[in-house]
């Protein structure tokens, strides 16, 4: 079991989904934020979701984003504001694909010569599937201050390392209502 804290991040709008993702009901449990939860608590010691108020139905450790806007950059701030780790790992509640071998992979990887450790994928960055270390809390504040958001910025400005995976299939995002559908049906096969 790994140290390092995992955050899964559930706090998005989903206006894409036009219904709030993290409650649809994925692989067995009445949402895929318990779905990320119980199988990321086999992996890490501590698992956290981080989110704007307490929605999950399920026994589970939340950490509230307190901050108005809905980013993941100012989810980032909430989570290091909130606890006190030197380092985390974030993965995003839509990415149910993104298994063990991924997750060891970027741990490995990860040395503290960086401030981020990121998943790059054949669709690209993947800065919801990485570790971020505690030294990018200054910028990322500042970033905020500045109403600038995407966490792409925030990695042009600390150290990253990035670890390239060959494969887009622990990668599908479920954005959409027919991503959703499709990783449904890949779940039965």
């Amino acid at each position: 079991m790994y140290k390092i804290p995992l955050v899964i991040f559930a706090g998005g709008k989903s206006s894409r989904m036009g219904r709030d993702k993290s409650q649809l009901a994925f692989g067995g449990y009445s949402s895929l934020s318990e779905y990320q939860y119980r199988r990321m608590s086999d992996l890490f010691e501590t698992v956290y979701l981080s989110a704007k108020s307490d929605k999950f139905d399920f026994e589970c450790r939340v950490l509230k984003d307190n901050y108005k806007v809905h980013s993941p950059l100012a989810g980032l701030v909430s989570v290091f504001e909130a606890i006190e780790a030197p380092e985390i790992f974030i993965l995003s509640v839509d990415a149910p694909f993104v298994d063990a071998y991924v997750i060891e992979k970027l741990i490995k990887e990860n040395t503290h010569e960086e401030a981020v450790v990121i998943a790059e994928s054949p669709y690209g960055p993947e800065p919801l599937c990485a570790i971020y270390k505690r030294s990018i809390l200054p910028e990322a504040r500042a970033m905020l201050d500045r109403d600038q958001h995407r966490l792409t910025a925030l990695l042009d400005k600390v150290k990253t390392k990035t670890v390239k995976f060959e494969s887009k299939e622990p990668f599908l995002n479920l954005n959409h209502p027919e991503e959703y559908e499709e990783a449904l049906r890949r779940l039965l096969s």
